[in-house]
């Protein structure tokens, strides 16, 4: 394992151990990591989904947030930053018992702002389940 994929899984797995809203990625595991790009996975149970059974449109939310600020950290800069924007699209719905991948690309890093990209799809089928962007203030 790299140094950098170690240095990710720590934060992820840090991430779960709080008792803040973050301990609902408690199932996510990492799969990959190089700069600026961040692979995940997770089981879609009960516990992430909504009255349909599918996962919570929420939940996509908060993965798309997360991991996404997971490529950011996999940079040579390493700066989380703030959100300042983010969007999703839902495409099709993750049922219970499907595995799903959640891939952060970051698309620009500039000197106060980053932009990110996230695609949830399914594991088996390789279907796209929704679409994330995220803009994240890095400071001064």
């Amino acid at each position: 394992m790299s140094g950098l994929t170690q240095s990710i899984q720590e934060v992820l797995k840090a991430l779960t151990k709080v008792r803040c809203f973050d301990r609902v990625l408690e199932k996510v595991t990492l799969v990959s990591c190089v700069p600026g790009k961040v692979v995940c996975q997770m089981k879609v149970d009960e516990e992430h989904t909504n009255k349909m059974g599918t996962l919570h449109g929420g939940l996509t939310a908060t993965l798309v947030d997360n991991i996404s600020t997971l490529a950011l950290l996999s940079t040579e800069r390493g700066a989380p930053g703030v959100s300042v924007d983010m969007n999703i699209t839902y495409m099709s719905p993750a049922k219970i018992g499907e595995d799903i991948l959640i891939t952060a690309h970051v698309l620009k890093q500039g000197k106060t702002l980053a932009f990110a990209s996230v695609d949830l799809t399914n594991k088996a089928t390789g279907k796209l389940i929704a679409q994330g962007r995220h803009t994240k203030h890095l400071g001064n």
